[in-house]
């Protein structure tokens, strides 16, 4: 190990952002770079905070490493042949298996699928979105083991959406009765129960959540008794963790640090997860920069960020520049190409627009307003090492960029939370994000999905509305043809590539790392737990 990483280990030693904690049996730590900002699905979306909850609450299925569905909480993945889905596409009937238990032992059955619905949908509360369960036209539970959803139409992307995380009614029913709302309730951030691998033991935020094994799992007891998840934030630091061996699992490390690990006898994997990493832009007229309500500008801001040497630079040729929000799937257009990088022809079209520096200072103005735009992102070293880039690329066509970073759980609340990107108090900001992978549904481009004070749930942050748009992706989910629902996503891809509201930096394919203490380890990257109960340790 350098000694770089030998000093910054001792650091967060000192520091206690690495805790030893006392662990009953076999014991795994696994760490993250950011700390989830709520433990309960309904009321995130970030990353972390979905793969922590993972082991806390049970799906109707869950995928394989090979992206393939396998039942949960459901006897089978429902389809044609075994009833399941209507043949007209627009009735789901889950079959649960008998005698589920919540870690408390109290009963799992139908009624906490349709409370769940009944939460998400409930307007006294404030979830960072309602999709799918917005879409759903009723559902029933006739008995305790079956769940029945119906829709109006055909609802091809099921196999996405329809695995939704069950809430425990027979906790959260009383605070929501009491309370009169869910919004703000204790057990989002320290839950009681748990309905997966593992029940959450304690939690010191900043610091470390430990988990101990769910002797009610449906799918068994896992091996290891106790898992513990740690929280990062410093790449380096990190990394550091990794090579000496205080954490076994971990995701999201710099690109530039693979081969170090893989040196040290970290298996490292690199796992399509549907992420990719863009910019995004606030075309609200009243909330974002009044330039960005012209798409010239856009393309402009878009052709003066350099995401090919980023991908070279920052990410060390590991994960290249894409030009979709569907890339390297079969739902991408293949005649689209990343952005070009072209100073010159981003000046050009600033000259264009009318943004011209009138008074020398170097900035571009318009009608009295400098082009000076604000730039978010959380506070991962490879985002602010792009903001500084961007401040010296925009800086060069005479656009001034205002940095701002966010802790994560700052930087994804939502609108409801004051977040700032969910508010629209950012011009450009860079995320990973993805579409209901492995299915490519999304509802972030939706124009219902503006949030605002009547909408606070809404999803698309850009504030980006398209009627056109809108009525292909209400299209893609009535079409159960596979061929037919590509097409229809390279037409919606074509038409977000054109409109530069969202523009591709780079494929956000996920790397892990495994500690050589981890044996049994499948992952995909969606629900990395998947198989945390055949996990084992080396003695």
């Amino acid at each position: 190990m350098g000694k770089k990483y030998l000093v910054l280990l001792l650091v967060l030693l000192l520091v206690g952002a690495v805790v030893p904690v006392s662990a009953q049996g076999k014991s795994v730590t696994v760490s993250w770079t950011q700390e989830p900002d709520n433990l309960t699905p309904m009321y995130t979306t970030m990353t972390f905070a979905g793969y922590t909850n993972g082991l806390l609450f049970a799906t109707a299925w869950d995928y394989d490493e090979n992206y393939n569905p396998v039942p949960v909480l459901l006897t089978e993945v429902p389809s044609p042949e075994n009833g399941g889905i209507s043949e007209d596409g627009t009735t789901f009937t889950f079959r649960l298996k008998e005698g589920m238990l919540w870690s408390d032992g109290d009963p799992l059955d139908s009624a906490d699928f349709k409370f769940t619905y009944d939460m998400y949908m409930s307007d006294q509360n404030t979830p960072l979105t309602r999709a799918p369960f917005d879409q759903f036209a009723s559902v029933e539970a006739p008995d305790p083991t079956t769940f029945i959803i119906k829709f109006d139409q055909p609802y091809a992307p099921w196999v996405g959406t329809l695995n939704y995380k069950v809430l425990p009614e027979h906790i959260l029913r009383p605070i929501f009765e009491e309370v009169g709302t869910l919004d703000g309730a204790e057990f989002h951030r320290q839950p009681t129960v748990s309905s997966g691998p593992y029940v959450l033991a304690e939690y010191s935020p900043g610091s470390f959540m430990r988990f101990t094994a769910n002797p009610n799992f449906v799918l068994g007891v896992p091996k290891i008794e106790t898992l513990v998840v740690t929280f990062i934030p410093d790449d380096q630091a990190y990394v550091a963790s990794l090579l000496a061996g205080d954490t076994d699992l971990a995701t999201f490390f710099p690109a530039s640090e693979v081969q170090a690990l893989r040196d040290a006898g970290v298996d490292v994997r690199l796992i399509a997860s549907g992420y990719n990493e863009g910019l995004f832009f606030n075309v609200s007229p009243e909330r974002g920069h009044p330039a960005l309500q012209d798409v010239n500008v856009r393309k402009a801001i878009a052709m003066a960020f350099d995401r090919f040497s980023i991908s070279e630079d920052l990410n060390y040729g590991v994960l290249p520049p894409g030009s979709s929000f569907w890339e390297q799937t079969p739902y991408e257009n293949p005649d689209l190409e990343p952005v070009p990088f072209d100073l010159e022809q981003a000046a050009a079209l600033l000259d264009e627009a009318g943004w011209t520096d009138s008074d020398g200072d170097g900035i571009r103005d318009k009608d009295g307003v400098k082009l000076e735009l604000r730039f978010a992102a959380t506070t991962r070293q490879i985002r602010q090492d792009m903001q500084a880039l961007a401040q010296q690329w925009f800086g060069e066509i005479g656009v001034g960029v205002i940095i701002q970073n966010y802790e994560s759980n700052v930087f994804f609340n939502g609108y409801a939370e004051g977040g700032p990107v969910a508010t629209g108090d950012y011009d450009i900001a860079t995320w990973s994000s993805n579409p209901n992978f492995p299915d490519p549904d999304t509802v972030r481009f939706q124009c219902d999905q503006v949030p605002s004070d009547e909408n606070p749930a809404g999803d698309n942050w850009n504030y980006f509305c398209d009627p056109e748009l809108d009525k292909l992706f209400e299209q893609q989910r009535v079409t159960t043809d596979y061929n037919q629902r590509v097409e229809i996503f390279h037409q919606i891809d074509q038409m977000l590539y054109d409109q530069y509201v969202w523009v591709n930096t780079w494929y956000d394919a996920d790397l892990w790392g495994v500690g050589p203490k981890l044996q049994n380890v499948r992952l995909n990257g969606i629900t990395p737990f998947f198989d945390v109960v055949n996990w084992d340790v080396s003695e």
